[in-house]
């Protein structure tokens, strides 16, 4: 069976990120790669909102991602490694917003697999060679140059082949424009594998082998091979040439080493531990990424422990020998995968598990009291620093991006009673877990609500030139009256605008490039930029009964189905056409499209009639009010919208920006529906119709704009936006009360906003996260969640948290006292009371896990609870703690036969679990009554299972569980779960 699947949302965790100037500008960006997505994120340098640029399916694993820029180059290009058995080059095109393929070079077959490269990638800092290597055995090195005409090239693949050996890192050492060299962590292991007594395997060494590129030979050498003391797990490349003294620093358990050729000797530092950790002492600790900021003056490393702690890692030279390592506290963020130091004073944080972060760096450290480490200080071997974690200090959060890597369980049901069913998804790992309600919409911040006198009909904005950047002025229309508001620091009311305030608006607009219109039921008010006003009236017991507007054009009709079209000559004169057009029915609503850069007037009008039929009429001087096509409709038009979309951005001989985008008409329905038809540019014609039932109300269709294109806002008994986002098409609905009329909206601060009103209140709204398909509410959790249910009658959640290598609270206050007692204990007789603050002071310190980490208590250890969340308003109800080292596994909420109305809640616990080799002393099944309404957890009892309960399900009446390899329905008694039956399968265990 093959089921069609289609992604609701792309991944969010990111496995690797660079940085780099990709589009060849001064523009730092950052390249992640999601799994099997690769994307460009700009960090905006003014407000710090990290902005995506491009997405792209890459149909593969990314297995490893690496910039280069080739000497004097001022454009960096992206090397991937993916399980695709090939290198791939890629070039980023602004331009056309795409990634394209430069060079893709094929060595191997695809697939993850141990002896194909693609793992691991490394690049010549001077951007003359690349190497690819596997897990095992094979590296290749790739050279890469220019040609006549500028382009990339790639050489044919040297081999660097050894048998037998494993690869733990690669990088591209800094020697300057000596031949390039390559830095490998290897471990040979051919002794081991013919040794059957595993000797040979306790003692083998990790070694750190340099590989050289001899480019006058053109083939590759295994330099220098030196057999490490400690294992390493990653390298860092130490600026060369005129910038550092070159080498690699070795990150390895509990120390980093900085290594080099020649007379250069080891300079070998601890990794300081946190003062009065309650981890296991016994735990090693190493560094887990890193990042390099490189100036022409300078240079620093800032590397991260497994614990989250950051370090500045600088090097002390005297005449290019390199003499100390210097360590430094920086400060504490959540674990990353990669980090990126910008140009820009950023340091973008990527995260496999939990959100991503940017954040300023605000200081370098170097002037605060902070102590510095150094490897030139006394230690005995074995011994380490020792520092204080607090807040942040050298970095502030300035943007953060959601990530629901991994998505542990996940339920859709429409617990909040909004029609649309919501998904509940418990994600995340360690303290960093949250509890997510995700909704299918945009994400809708508020800037602004205020009330009005009364209930208004519609709202616009116009600007006082069509050179202005923002808006002037709101004007909101009521039954009998026209308010004025002007835009600034504050909104406020204005007289003197020259609008018609005693009458309600049908339309205004910006006129030409300093007038306004004002089109009312009795006529149309024109007023110049010196305030002077002229009217036109409509004729007889006429009134003007809908009207579309644009910078040029104004089109009125009249009671009765009159048309009648005015145009601005170039004086800056409204005239009327001479003629005028009785149409066959009334008019229900009209459109015009904005005028194109360059032109004259719009070409097409669009009038939609009580006949169910929508007409395109031209504006040409040619064949001015002729009908060109028609299209009938299955209801009554209630709104039309004709907008460009879908552009792309061109730049013509003149250097002159601007988009070509395609026309299109969109026609909301009374019954609902949206069309959306492709409008000719040429022929006026109308095609390929597409069809999206909104709500339950006629749709309204706004023009608004935003990432610089057109978009359309269309409300019905939800608001939905229609825009452009990525060369793709989206129709998205806005997570946001009803909204009864809109318009753009565009001030200082909300370049791209929205107007809206909603009763009697006037809101000003701004949307974005485009390109996101749900907007996201998080609750944060105390362990992994594992699985939850939920109560059928309360709609509450049964969450079950459980964290291996973790303490229970109770274990951690325990700890926590006994180790205060100890320090008192161990202090001299005049420093006791010294040592009891000290101590007093420990134990009020309380650092929040979800940043700087939980305790590592060791395998075996595990911490779990039970937890009953209302789903709502993200409370915790009531919570349960499960004692340490028990793990709950399973839960399920039933009903007994015996037992009435009452709901039970039970978890499937297990008991000094040992993962591998997997062992267990035994489990339990908790049994928990609901009181109180559904939000009370009652213990009951608990009854003793010989395996672990890995599933728990309601089964008529009674309930069925999966102990180990064995399925059991039980029943309700009154000291323990009875055993009714059960059945033993063969292989493997019941697991959900």
């Amino acid at each position: 069976m093959f089921l069609y699947n289609i992604t609701l949302q792309r991944a969010t965790g990111i496995s690797h990120a660079i940085h780099g100037n990709f589009s060849g500008t001064k523009m730092q960006e950052i390249v992640v790669s999601r799994g099997k997505i690769l994307e460009l994120l700009r960090p905006d340098a003014n407000t710090g909102k990290v902005h995506t640029l491009l997405t792209m399916e890459v149909f593969g694993i990314v297995r490893s991602l690496m910039a280069f820029r080739l000497t004097g180059g001022t454009k960096d290009y992206i090397v991937v490694g993916s399980d695709s058995g090939r290198i791939v080059i890629l070039e980023y095109h602004p331009s056309k917003n795409m990634f394209e393929k430069i060079h893709q070079e094929t060595f191997g077959k695809s697939g993850c697999r141990r002896i194909v490269p693609g793992q691991y990638l490394a690049v010549d800092p001077k951007g003359r060679a690349v190497m690819i290597g596997a897990i095992e055995k094979q590296k290749l090195v790739y050279i890469l140059n220019r040609d006549a005409a500028a382009r990339l090239t790639i050489s044919s693949p040297l081999e660097a082949h050894k048998a037998n050996t494993l690869v733990y890192h690669v990088v591209g050492v800094d020697v300057g424009f000596e031949n390039p060299m390559f830095a490998c962590l290897e471990m040979d292991y051919e002794e081991a594998d013919n040794d059957p007594t595993g000797e040979a395997a306790a003692n083998t060494q990790q070694t750190l082998t340099f590989y050289e590129l001899d480019l006058g030979l053109n083939h590759v050498v295994r330099k220098y091979s030196e057999a490490l003391e400690e294992h390493g797990n990653f390298l860092i490349t130490v600026p060369g040439g005129s910038d550092g003294p070159s080498g690699v620093l070795i990150c390895s358990e509990n120390y980093i080493t900085y290594k080099n050729f020649g007379d250069q000797p080891d300079i070998r530092c601890p990794i300081p531990r946190r003062r009065n950790d309650l981890d296991d002492p016994e735990r090693g600790m190493i560094f887990v990424c890193s990042a390099t900021h490189k100036t022409k003056s300078m240079f620093f490393f800032l590397a991260q422990t497994e614990q989250g702690d950051i370090f500045k890692v600088t090097l002390e030279t005297d005449e290019e020998m390199v003499t100390e390592i210097r360590l430094k506290y920086f400060d504490t963020i959540p674990v990353a995968t990669a980090m990126c130091v910008l140009k820009t004073g950023f340091l973008f944080v990527a995260s496999e598990f939990g959100n991503h972060y940017l954040y300023q760096i605000a200081h370098l450290g170097d002037d605060d009291e902070e102590p510095e480490f150094s490897s030139a200080m006394p230690l005995e071997e074995g011994d380490t620093f020792f520092f204080q974690p607090r807040p942040l200090k050298n970095l502030v959060l300035v943007d953060e991006q959601e990530n629901m890597s991994p998505i542990m369980s996940c339920q859709i049901a429409d617990l909040a009673n909004e029609d649309t069913p919501q998904l509940y998804v418990a994600c995340g790992r360690g303290p960093k877990s949250t509890l997510r309600v995700l909704r299918h919409g945009l994400e809708v911040s508020e800037m602004a609500v205020s009330e009005l006198p009364g209930n208004p009909n519609a709202v616009w904005t116009v600007r006082r030139h069509v050179e202005d950047e923002f808006d002037a002025y709101i004007i909101v229309s009521f039954v009998n009256a026209t308010l004025v508001l002007s835009i600034g620091e504050t909104v406020e009311e204005v007289t003197d605008s020259g609008f018609l305030g005693t009458t309600p608006t049908l339309s205004c607009s910006l006129l030409g490039e300093d007038a306004l219109v004002q089109v009312y039921p009795d006529g149309i008010r024109h007023i110049r930029a010196d305030k002077r006003v002229n009217e036109w009236k409509t004729p007889g017991k006429k009134t003007i009964v809908r009207c579309a507007v644009n910078q040029r054009q104004v089109v009125i009709a009249l009671t009765g189905g009159e048309l009648v079209y005015f145009e601005m000559d170039p004086s800056g004169q409204l005239n009327e056409y001479t003629e005028r057009k009785e149409m066959s029915a009334d008019v229900v609503c009209m459109s015009l499209a904005n005028v194109p850069p360059g032109e004259q007037r719009s070409r097409f009008l669009a009038v939609g009639l009580v006949d169910n039929t929508v007409r395109i009429i031209s504006l040409d001087p040619s064949d001015c009010l002729q009908p060109l096509s028609m299209q009938a409709l299955p209801a009554q038009p209630e709104s039309l919208c004709i907008v460009e979309m879908g552009g792309v951005e061109k730049q013509d001989e003149l250097g002159e920006k601007g988009t070509m985008g395609f026309l299109y008409l969109n026609i909301g329905l009374q019954n609902g529906v949206l069309l959306r038809t492709v409008l000719d540019p040429v022929t006026g014609d109308l095609s390929d119709t597409r069809t999206r039932y909104l709500g339950s109300r006629p749709v309204k269709l706004f023009r608004v704009r935003m990432q610089g294109q057109e978009a359309v806002l269309a409300m019905s008994s939800r608001s939905w936006l229609s825009y452009s986002y990525q060369s793709r098409f989206h129709l998205t609905p806005l997570s946001y009360e009803t909204l009864e009329y809109a318009s753009g909206f565009a001030s200082e601060q909300c370049p791209e906003g929205i107007v809206a009103i909603s009763t009697n209140t006037l809101r000003i709204l701004a949307l974005e996260k485009l390109g996101a398909v749900f907007n996201q509410v998080a609750f944060p959790l105390q362990y992994t969640p594992r699985k939850f249910v939920i109560h059928p009658e309360t709609n509450n959640l049964i969450l079950i948290e459980t964290d291996h290598n973790a303490y229970t609270e109770a274990t951690k206050a325990q700890r926590k006292q006994q180790m205060a007692e100890e320090m008192v204990e161990a202090a001299g007789e005049d420093e006791r009371e010294l040592a009891a603050e000290m101590a007093a002071a420990f134990l009020n310190e309380n650092l929040p896990e979800s940043i700087f980490g939980a305790p590592k208590a060791g395998a075996g250890q595990w911490a779990s609870l039970v937890r009953l969340v209302n789903p709502i308003q993200g409370t915790t109800l009531d919570q349960v703690q499960l004692e340490q080292n028990e793990a709950a596994f399973s839960v399920a909420v039933c009903r007994f036969l015996n037992t009435g109305d009452d709901w039970y809640v039970l978890v499937g616990v297990a008991r000094d679990m040992i993962l591998n080799p997997r062992s267990v002393s035994g489990g339990f099944i908790y049994t928990y009554r609901l009181t109180g309404g559904g939000e009370k957890l009652e213990f009951v009892h608990k009854t003793p299972v010989e395996d672990v309960p890995l599933a728990i399900a309601p089964f008529q009446g009674r309930v069925l569980i999966g102990v180990g390899k064995l399925l059991r329905i039980y029943d309700l008694g009154k000291k323990k779960l009875l055993r009714k039956c059960e059945n033993k399968v063969r292989a493997g265990l019941y697991c959900s």
